[in-house]
């Protein structure tokens, strides 16, 4: 294998098991990331029994959302890399919010939104409501998710904002 992924068990509860378990085969050189949500994503590799290179190890977390939102910024640029694309960083577009979002500075959040094309012809976005881990919805109703940087705080009605479209053609 080239690469494990797994998904939940990486956070710090009794049940956690998967971070002790690759620890064991191998070795965790992080866990905890500054997103929201997916706080908890396990970066290691796994040792070859037969003595080879190993694998690339990433766990991701339990939540259906947090799943979501990880695999697509760290899962799928990593395996398009390890296919040899040369662009496997994700795009972001520019869109103005059609709302004012909540977010604290600290950790970079993904918000999940719709993106549409406003009168004037430039993209706007909102998001799809409640923005919590284990809301499977707002994750079915987004096109995109908002990008909210580390260092930002509150976004006010207007404000331009970075958005990862979840469809590519």
């Amino acid at each position: 294998n080239d690469l494990i992924v797994t998904s939940g068990g990486v956070s710090m509860g009794e049940e956690d098991h998967i971070k002790p378990a690759v620890s064991a085969e191998g070795r965790l050189d992080s866990w905890l990331v500054a997103m929201k949500p997916g706080k908890p994503v396990a970066f290691g590799r796994v040792n070859d029994p037969a003595g080879g290179a190993g694998a690339a190890f990433i766990g991701l977390p339990g939540n259906p959302v947090a799943v979501m939102g990880t695999f697509l910024a760290f899962v799928r640029p990593a395996l398009l890399r390890m296919m040899g694309c040369a662009a496997a960083a994700p795009v972001l577009l520019k869109a103005r919010s059609a709302e004012a979002i909540r977010k604290k500075p600290g950790r970079t959040e993904y918000q999940r939104g719709t993106v549409t094309t406003a009168a004037d012809g430039s993209l706007q976005v909102r998001t799809t409501g409640s923005q919590g881990s284990g809301v499977l919805r707002s994750m079915v109703e987004a096109n995109g998710l908002i990008v909210l940087p580390h260092a930002q705080g509150h976004v006010a009605v207007g404000d331009e904002v970075s958005v990862m479209m979840l469809a590519h053609d």
